[in-house]
């Protein structure tokens, strides 16, 4: 039993438990640092780091660093991280699942016990990201798209199904049942887990990453978690740290209570823009004071969902009386909530800090008086707009220069609609426009990770799927669309379905208009797709479901579909008006990103609010209207509407909340999943400890990450004879690196499908295909948009083989110098794999045979998956880059100072040789940062690292 600094303590867990923790009020007494002035979530990852110090992985003095923790200046110091669980979605968790089974070959060849590659933290994989909204409108629409999702999505469904009986620590939670970060609130999060060491009861707060950036939802129920990269949760599932550099923290001091008529939703998009023009990038932020205490844990779970959006690591709530009442009502056992209470009082833990108590690097005050009703967009979710601001505001974006974040239309005419004939036919493939468009335009500024956000669509749009199928997606009828017009109306995503008095809301408001004869134009794609089943059971025992499907709002699916582009697709004729016109046409969702074409490629004006706006704004079927002064409609007598008529009072919210939230609900909903879902128990699939691959598949491959391993541990050595692969600018993305999007026909990947009898149509996206090296390497460095300076005037993924000069797509060239055993660098600007953390930007990168990346500057997720797969990252001192030395391709590189003996981030000496034999030494810095991934390096990246370690044992 590990206890470096003598702080494992007794306490009572509750219901008669005896338990031990780490206790941080001892460390404190040891006069190792003020603790009890430290942010709440800094204490939280203090005990971690305290209770894994082995001085190894975890020293002691990275614990005494952190307890030290300044506020002002925090430490440049990485903190390793052992987290307590691991959580992931569907789309970003089948490679990881791939990684695992291939390990387990590894160690099947090597003759002995697969069942040693175990995940060595508990593993939950929500699948939440595949259903797609095809059908909606109808009472039949959950069960038709839960079909296609399962047609669609068969391979990757049948492997998972493999994962969930061959892997012990790993539980799937089945399409069908929730959104990742719902479910992980309402049912996986405990508030503190424990394990039995040593015989006896260690207790620790529950922690996680996620493969998923809205992970931060969990911080509203107090617990520490936040997304991260795939290589990075691979490292935390086989029991390494995840690090990340010391953060400051940023306190919230809120106070106040909330308007009557204001929402959680409009109180997050006031804290989106409010942090977002503070700049909180890559910091904690802590919430507290009285304001922090008044709000309910849904409410808490919000703010902290939309985190990315603000651009903060977390968004966090400490824990107080309201969380434990929470996970009571969620029908969590008496144990939990009794243990999750005593332990963080016995930590000093317990209740919301009030101003003053706490050290924070910057302070900023919210009044929550101050909020009022608003929606977000139309590009970007901090864009907030004041209710009866967003008519005029619309129609002076629609002039206003792109530049500006306008749409900059020429002499607009807001008066003119046009007729669109709605009959009924699911489109032939000429109606049905082409995805793989120009791809979005990324404005200089904007959020890096945006094009991650557009074309991360797990499922495309594909008109002969919907052809074959027996119902009619489409409603019928004729409507006049122009600009504004509101073509999408979604009640989606986790950030609002996790709250009952908004969904309560969207009901009380669609029950008045209904009672009142309103109703919504056949245009608008109308869909309810809860992160829950306990929406839909709350929603039937209020009896507000009726009122919903009366205007259309039928549910959909239980998954993130609009959300994430899963908007499924429009009627061929509203697409064609839409191109024809040039239309800036409107989607109104109560999701937490809106980017340009994210929602759906042809809809450019994106509007976040709450869901009982979204209801009125498919009401009135327009956005640019006040509707604090301008009716919503006409009712049955004509008589005209307006919100103020339809607006549920606060008690009426209050009443219906009243019978939503059973314990017992939770208790019976969140049990027997697979009994829950038929369709899922029809799949087969294979079973046994070690997964059977199959050469037919297209979506699942074995990667050869393992291929030649051994237990002999490679030796350090100098890279000598190099040549370039591709020499980039700067702000190259991971999505320049490893698309997600659309597959061209024409690209080195487009042609291997083709040879394996894939027609283009039926390619899907290569975000779908992650589970299958051969498409993913083929498709690294293929994005459309990036620039290889080798070949001056193209883009694409293309470059030049040396020493002939012969032109040829990236990946021709690297199997080409992979016969002629030529090692490769590749050379990059500054922010080398900015964007959202993807690890097959990193996997790619090392299968395309690339040894080192030398850079002027590096993403810090990037730069640790790339280490993560073994490949080394290099960095130009200041002021130098390729181009400065006048760097085309022609050049070898050879690197020295390589060896076992290396020191994180010392000199190194690059070695350029020039056509013409003259040699130049360019010095550049070792981007390896911590002594434990000069181990990672060395045996060839972290999974064959952790591989030797499990098979040592």
């Amino acid at each position: 039993m590990i206890d470096e600094f003598k702080a494992l303590n007794k306490f009572d867990a509750g219901n008669g438990r005896e338990g031990f923790l780490y206790s941080l009020p001892a460390l404190e007494e040891q006069g190792i640092g003020k603790i009890s002035r430290l942010p709440v979530s800094i204490r939280i990852v203090l005990e971690s780091v305290l209770r894994n110090c082995d001085d190894k992985k975890v020293r002691r003095k990275d614990v005494e660093t952190l307890a030290k923790w300044n506020a002002k200046k925090p430490a440049n110091e990485e903190i390793p991280f052992v987290v307590a669980r691991i959580v992931l979605q569907d789309f970003t968790g089948v490679p990881l699942v791939v990684d695992l089974a291939a390990m387990r070959s590894a160690v099947q060849r090597l003759d002995g016990d697969p069942k040693i590659i175990e995940p060595l933290v508990p593993v939950d994989l929500v699948v939440d990201h595949s259903v797609q909204v095809d059908f909606f409108g109808s009472a039949k629409a959950l069960q038709l798209n839960l079909e296609m999702e399962f047609k669609r999505n068969r391979e990757r469904y049948q492997f998972l199904k493999w994962g969930q009986q061959a892997f012990k620590t790993f539980q799937l939670i089945p399409p069908g049942i929730g959104i990742v970060h719902q479910v992980n609130l309402e049912y996986l999060a405990k508030g503190v887990q424990h394990s039995k060491i040593d015989n006896r009861e260690i207790f620790y707060p529950d922690t996680l990453v996620g493969t998923d950036s809205h992970t931060t939802m969990i911080n509203g129920l107090g617990v520490v978690g936040w997304g991260v990269g795939g290589i990075e949760a691979e490292a935390g599932m086989l029991g390494q740290p995840v690090y990340f550099l010391t953060p400051e923290v940023v306190g919230v001091h809120l106070t106040g209570q909330l308007r009557e008529g204001v929402t959680a939703t409009d109180l997050v998009l006031h804290i989106t823009q409010m942090l977002r023009a503070q700049g909180v990038v890559g910091k904690f932020v802590e919430f507290y004071g009285e304001g922090a205490a008044s709000l309910p844990v849904p409410d808490r779970a919000t703010i902290g969902n939309m985190s990315p959006e603000y651009g903060a690591t977390m968004g966090f709530f400490p824990v107080d009386q309201e969380s434990v009442t929470y996970l009571r009502a969620t029908g969590r056992t008496e144990e939990q909530c009794a243990a999750f209470e005593n332990y963080f009082r016995v930590q000093k833990m317990f209740g919301m800090p009030r101003k003053g108590e706490i050290d924070y690097s910057i302070d900023l005050e919210l009044n929550l008086a101050d909020v009022q009703p608003a929606v977000a967009g139309p590009k970007r979710p901090q864009d907030r707009i004041n209710l009866p601001a967003l008519g005029e505001t619309f129609r002076s974006l629609l002039q206003k220069p792109v530049k500006e974040g306008g749409y900059g239309m020429k002499d607009v005419d807001l008066g003119a609609k046009h007729l669109v004939q709605l009959n009924g036919s699911p489109p032939s493939d000429g109606d049905t426009p082409a995805s793989d468009k120009n791809g979005p335009s990324i404005e200089p500024g904007e959020e890096r990770n945006k094009a991650e956000m557009v074309n991360n669509r797990p499922t495309p749009d594909t008109a002969k799927e919907l052809r074959d199928s027996a119902a009619d997606p489409f409603h019928h009828g004729e409507s006049r669309i122009g600009h504004g017009t509101v073509l999408i109306a979604a009640i989606t995503s986790c950030t609002n379905t996790s709250n009952p008095s908004v969904m309560l809301a969207a009901g009380l408001l669609a029950k008045k208009a209904v009672e009142r004869g309103l109703r919504i134009d056949p245009a608008v794609k109308t869909s309810l797709a809860p992160g829950s089943r306990v929406v839909t059971d709350y929603l039937d025992k209020t009896g507000l479901q009726k009122y919903l499907d009366q205007l259309g709002f039928n549910l959909v699916g239980y998954g993130c579909t609009t959300c994430i582009g899963n908007s499924g697709p429009l009627h061929p004729k509203i697409e064609k008006a839409i191109n024809d016109y040039d239309l800036v046409a409107a989607s109104v969702l109560s999701g937490n990103r809106n980017f340009e074409a994210r929602v759906h490629q042809n809809i450019k004006a994106n509007f976040l609010m709450s869901p009982p706006l979204v209801v009125a704004f498919a009401l009135a079927g327009r956005v640019d209207v006040d509707l604090s002064k301008e009716p919503i409609g006409k009712d049955k007598n004509g008589k005209e509407t307006f919100l103020r008529d339809l607006w549920p009072s606060l008690k009426e919210v209050r009443d219906a909340m009243q019978s939503a939230l059973r314990p017992d609900v939770f208790r019976k909903l969140y049990r027997d999943f697979a009994d829950q879902n038929p369709k899922w128990n029809e799949i087969p699939s294979s079973t046994g400890e070690v997964y059977q691959w199959d050469e037919k598949s297209d979506y699942i491959h074995e990667p050869p990450f393992f291929k030649d391993f051994s237990m002999e541990v490679g030796k350090i050595d100098n890279i000598v004879g190099a040549r370039a692969l591709g020499i980039f600018g700067d702000s190259v993305t991971t999505d320049h690196i490893s698309p997600a999007g659309a597959i061209k026909a024409t690209s080195p990947t487009g042609q291997y499908l083709v040879s394996r009898g894939i027609q283009p149509q039926d390619f899907n996206s290569y975000g779908s295909r992650r589970g299958n090296d051969l498409v993913m390497t083929r498709g690294t460095f293929a994005n459309v948009r990036i620039k290889n300076l080798m070949v001056p005037g193209t883009e694409g993924g293309v470059t030049k083989h040396y020493p002939d000069g012969e032109q040829m797509s990236i990946f021709d060239a690297a199997m080409r110098y992979q016969k002629e055993k030529v090692p490769l660098v590749i050379l990059a600007g500054h922010e080398y794999g900015t964007g959202s953390s993807r690890d097959w930007a990193a996997k790619g990168t090392k299968l395309l045979g690339v040894k080192a990346v030398v850079a002027a500057s590096f993403e810090r997720i990037h730069r640790s998956n790339l280490v993560g797969m073994g490949v080394l990252p290099l960095q130009f001192l200041d002021g130098v880059t390729a181009q400065s030395l006048g760097l085309d391709g022609w050049q070898t590189f050879s690197i020295g100072g390589l060896s076992d003996a290396i020191q994180p981030g010392q000199r190194l000496t690059i070695e350029i040789e020039n056509q013409d034999r003259q040699k130049r030494y360019v010095p550049v810095k070792l981007r390896i940062d911590t002594p434990i991934e000069i181990d990672y390096y060395r045996h060839g990246g972290i999974l064959p690292f952790v591989l030797r370690q499990l098979l040592a044992k």
